[in-house]
Order: structure tokens, then sequence, then C-alpha cells
């Protein structure tokens, strides 16, 4: 609670305590005469409305007249006037209470959003001239060497030159479990270093890093705004004046046609002012906006605004980007086939000793097939040793275990084809069909969809191993999560083969995909779903690497998937998911139809409880204190209930 709202709190409680004297004051002595009474009401009213008078006044200095601080000064001086004290004290003092409500709920609200300025970094220690020196984040230069101590925050991007450690990175993505780093590892601004001594080679400046670029999505997230909170602005302006006008009529036009009764008119008049403020709408409708908002970042989802929360609930169609979005975007071994031939003659092994425990000969758990398997494995191994190619590194991670270098003589890699390596007086081959056709070594095509490694010794085909981009684990829940959530059609563009998209879409049950695309291809491909798309129904485009950024800017709404996504993709997006989970999209939408219906509960009930007390009190049925509730009850029942939507 802000120091503010305590002490505005401190005075709406004093001026309460002066309100209940006086009325006591009232009670006791009502014989008294009516300049016995009214100092207190008149202390209690300035102390509990005394800075709405002010604001009000203020406001119609600079010409903006009508306002809530205009129609609660009118509303309540009036009643001054016609001698109905307790009920102008007690107007002004429950539409107080309302506001310090209203304080609070704003505040909490804010806070789940501006709890992520917690990341912004207070300095960087980098090292200059030998020593480490103490500096601002946006002073430290791209390629220099920074510290990260114990319970430090990484003040910038970069990769690790030295030491281990765990990172608390919930703050980012909201995720408890922490993540482990070590040497050659990247790590991102914004995530605290839990233990262990890190130090990092600045791979881009502050101004560019994740945490700048977080906390400029969440600094402009609330000036985008959503139709139904223009749509409040617009009617709060036009409606203050009307019903101002209409209260003025109330109080003037039926005494001068009907004759005498001024002073239920103008009564009448004054508690039509008081239900007409606009504040439970003014106030609610923004704060359920806010408060998905908040929700939504909790759960790392960072949505740019409250037009793109309105939009993710009308979401049909969602078009999905395979690497790295549906599947890991590196690569694993998933099989290890033998040739026929191999059956008859065995593979030998580069080393008995350096066979893996599954390749022993003598492991008697497993079969003969599965040992030669692991052995095929070897040989994939030593021959891709050499390589950083992302193949090469899957299949020596498969593997397991240290290559034993000084056993290979010769390494040769062929561009277009693979490599082939010298091991004894041995040659292995590891590659495409085209290094095998090259050798004249025959061998039967495997028809696989994934990226296929032959292996070859001497002049025999051996047998062919499997390498495929990881489907991610919650890839399967995410697309029965949007289908259960209303989405009604989920089409996966990609660039990859026919042959690896098809078995995706079968495995996550996709409604269709398109392969082989090239990054304007893509484009023209969700120009054409624009067409296929229901009228009123929105299509989410969700990417993460360079190439989906038109993309990503030309969707209804754009989603990146930003944990490793790339600056680009997150720039042009709209929604951005920090744990890379497409799980996460589902639960985006869930969050803004949960939001949506909030907002529109809040009007229904502001507008229709409001509409209802007016005709009453126009009638002269509704008293002062029913207008209270009309405006004061109405506004935090809807706040009430807006504070729901932080309840992601």
């Amino acid at each position: 609670m802000s120091k503010k709202l305590k002490k505005r709190i401190k005075r709406v409680a004093i001026g309460a305590a002066v309100y209940i004297v006086a009325v006591l004051f009232q009670t006791l002595f009502g014989e008294l005469p009516w300049f016995c009474h009214l100092p207190l009401f008149l202390a209690a009213y300035v102390i509990i409305g005394g800075d709405v008078v002010k604001n009000a006044l203020r406001n119609i200095g600079r010409g903006q007249v009508f306002d809530e601080n205009f129609l609660m000064m009118i509303a309540t001086v009036g009643a001054f006037f016609v001698g109905d004290y307790p009920e102008a004290v007690a107007v002004m003092l429950f539409y107080q209470v309302g506001e310090c409500f209203q304080s609070y709920a704003v505040g909490k609200s804010r806070k789940s959003i501006t709890a992520l300025m917690d990341i912004r970094p207070d300095y960087a220690n980098v090292l200059r001239d030998g020593d480490w020196t103490e500096v601002e984040p946006d002073e430290v230069l791209v390629g220099e060497c920074i510290m990260v101590r114990p319970g430090e925050r990484i003040p910038l991007d970069g990769v690790i030159e030295k030491g281990s450690s765990s990172l608390d990175t919930m703050a980012l993505t909201g995720e408890s479990a922490p993540r482990d780093v070590a040497e050659g590892d990247e790590v991102i601004s914004g995530c605290v270093n839990k233990n262990g001594v890190l130090e990092v080679k600045v791979s881009k400046p502050y101004g560019e890093s994740t945490v700048a670029r977080i906390l400029d999505l969440v600094e402009n997230a609330s000036s985008k705004k959503a139709k139904a909170e223009n749509f409040i602005t617009k009617f709060a302006k036009y409606y203050t004046p009307v019903v101002v006008i209409c209260a003025a009529l109330l109080a003037v036009l039926p005494p001068v046609v009907l004759g005498g009764g001024w002073s239920d008119w103008i009564y009448r008049a004054l508690s039509f002012l008081v239900i007409s403020c606009p504040c439970a709408l003014v106030i609610s409708i923004p704060l359920s906006f806010f408060g998905g908002l908040g929700g939504a970042s909790k759960e790392g989802i960072l949505i740019k605004g409250s037009n793109y929360l309105e939009t993710l609930a009308d979401t049909e169609v969602v078009v999905m980007d395979k690497t790295g979005t549906l599947t890991k975007g590196n690569f694993a071994v998933s099989k290890v086939v033998l040739s026929e031939n191999v059956g008859n003659t065995g593979i030998v092994a580069v080393k008995p000793e350096d066979i893996s425990v599954a390749a022993k000969s003598d492991d008697e758990t497993m079969g003969r097939e599965e040992r030669m398997q692991a052995v095929l494995l070897q040989l994939a191994a030593y021959a891709e040793s050499y390589s950083n190619h992302p193949i090469s590194k899957s299949l020596l991670a498969a593997y397991g275990r240290e290559v034993d270098v000084s056993l290979i003589q010769d390494a040769q890699e062929i561009p277009g084809h693979g490599v082939a390596v010298k091991v004894g007086n041995r040659e292995i081959l590891a590659g495409n069909e085209k290094l095998l056709a090259s050798r004249d070594i025959s061998f039967e095509q495997a028809d696989e969809a994934g990226t296929l490694i032959y292996i070859g010794e001497d002049n025999r085909y051996l047998g062919y191993i499997l390498i495929e981009d990881e489907i991610k684990k919650d890839a399967e829940k995410a697309i029965r999560d949007l289908k259960a959530s209303g989405v009604k059609k989920i089409v996966m563009l990609t660039g990859d083969h026919e042959k690896v998209a098809a078995k995706v879409a079968e495995n996550l049950s996709l409604t269709d995909y398109y392969a082989e695309l090239l990054p304007g291809d893509k484009v023209s491909k969700v120009e054409e779903l624009f067409t296929e798309k229901p009228e009123k129904g929105k299509l989410a485009f969700v990417g993460d690497g360079i190439n989906d950024a038109p993309v990503l800017a030309r969707a209804d709404i754009g989603i990146a998937m930003g944990g490793l996504g790339s600056d680009a993709a997150i720039e042009a997006a709209d929604v951005v998911i920090m744990t890379d989970e497409p799980s996460k999209i589902a639960r985006a939408m869930k969050i803004s139809r949960k939001t949506l219906a909030i907002v529109k509960q809040n009007i229904v009930f502001a507008i229709g409880i409001k509409v209802l007390v007016l005709l009453l009190a126009a009638a002269g049925m509704a008293s002062m204190w029913a207008a209270v509730f009309a405006d004061v009850g109405v506004a935090v029942i809807a706040i009430l209930n807006a504070m729901r939507a932080l309840r992601a």
C-alpha cells in the first residue's frame, strides 16, 4: 500500500469520526437551530471531501468541467443547501471509501505487472585494466567480460566464459525450476544467479538486451487500449454533460410546470447526479484489462496491450511455424537401422574396450542386433567427431562417450556428401546417399521422414541412422487445448521437407500443413488463409525465427516464442511467450476470454443498476442512500469483479 493511499485513508477515517460525532450531536440535540449542527457536518465534509471539491474547481478552471469530481461536488453541496447535512457528508464519505478501495485495487493490479520492473539490473561488474569495476549496465560494451556473483541479477545478455551455476528465471518466465548453466551456455539478462561465480562475455548492448526489451514491452502495454476501453472513454465524455443537463431539467421543469415542490425535485435531481457518476465503468473496465495483462505476465506471457488481449479472445485460426515452435529446433537420434548384409558378417568396433556398455559382447541383457546398433552409432560418432554441424553434435550426444581422436589418422569433409575418416586400416563413411554412390557402394535408400546418415565401412554398407528434430513435450497438449478452446483450424507452415512436415502434422493431429516454403511463401500462404477464415474470427501466427517477422506483423495477432526467439520476431509480435511453451498460447486465449467476460459483466451490471435507480430517483422512489449504493456500491462490486482477472 502506497504512502499516498495510507495518508488518504487516515484523513477519511478522521473525517468519518467527526461525522459520527455530528450525527450523534444532531440526534441528541435535534431541537437546536440548523446553524448549531452545520459546523460539525461542514468540518467532516471538508476533512473527507476537501480534495474532491479542490479538484473539481481546478478542473473547471482548466475547462474540464464534466467529471466525477464535479458531479460529487454539485450533488453534495446541493444537499447542504436543501438541509440534508447527514446525506451530503455520507455521500462524500462513501465516495471516498470507494476511491480508496479503487486505489488499492489498481495498485495491486499494477504491482503484478510492475513486479517485472524488479528485473532491471542496477549495476554490472566489468573487467577493465585487470580490475573488476562497477558501472551502469548501459556503459558496458559488447565483447567485454562481466562477473556475476551469487545472488546478483545478470545485467546483460552474453555467453559464459568461466564458471557454472543455477539461474532463477521466475521473473522472466514464471517458471520456478532453476536452469543449470555452464561454460559455453548463453545467458539472458534479468535472471538471478543462485550460486557459483560466473564470468560472462557480453553479446549485446544493454538497449538490445532481453531485460531492456521486456521492460519496454511492459511500460508500453497500457498505452494500447481495447475497443471496450476506448468506448468507455468516449461514453464518459458525452454521458456526463448529458446527465448534468438532465438533472438540471429534473430540478427546474417539474416545479415550473406543476407548480411548487422545489425542495423535493432538487433532492431528486441531486440523487440523480450521484447515481449517474460513471466511475464504476471508468474504473472497472481498464482495471479488468490491467488485471488480465498482469495475470498473463505471472505465467510468462507478455501481452503488449489490451487491444491484443481482446483480439486473442476472438482467435479462430492459428498458424504455426514448425522449428522452434512445435519442435525444439535441435536434432536427436531417433533410430539406428542395420543393413541386412551385416547380419552375417557383423561390425568391427573401433576399439573393443571403447565400446559402450550396451554394445559389449558379454552384456547378456542386450541382443546381438542391439549391440551391433551401438557399434554402428560408435562408428558414426568417430566419423563425425571433427565436425561442428548440429547433425554431428547429435550423433556425438547419442554416443555419449569420449572419442579417442588419436585413433583417427585422417579426416575429410566432403561438401554436400558427408565425411570420411581413416581409423587403423579401415575407412569409415558417414553422410547422405551421394557419398555412398560416389564410392560405388550398393545400398537400399530408406524411406524415412527426417535426416538420414548412411554409414559405410570400406566398400560395405552397414546401415543408417535417423535424426529428427524433437517435438516439444507440451506441443501435443498445446494443439489439444487450442481445439478445446474453440480454435477451428490449426495450420503448420515450414520450410522443411514434405515427409518431415507430414510426420509432425500427423503426430500432433494438426488440421493442415504446408511444407518446403520460403519466407516469402509463408506470407502468401497466410494471405490465402485470411480469405478462408470466418469474417469475425481472428488469425494468429506463432513463430520464433527472424524469417517469421513479416508473417507475425501481417497476422491479426502475432505470437513469438520469446525465451529463445530472435529479436526480430519478438519485436514484430503482439504477444511473447517467455517460456517457449506452445501450450501457453491456449492459456493466453483463456485469460483473454475470462478478462473479456469480466468486462462485459461489469458493463451490463453497472449500466443496468444505474438505469434502474435513475428511473426510481426521477420518480421520487429512491433516496440519497440508494444513490450512494448505485454509485459507490456498484463501483466497489465492479472493482471486486475486475480483480478476478488477476487470478489467471
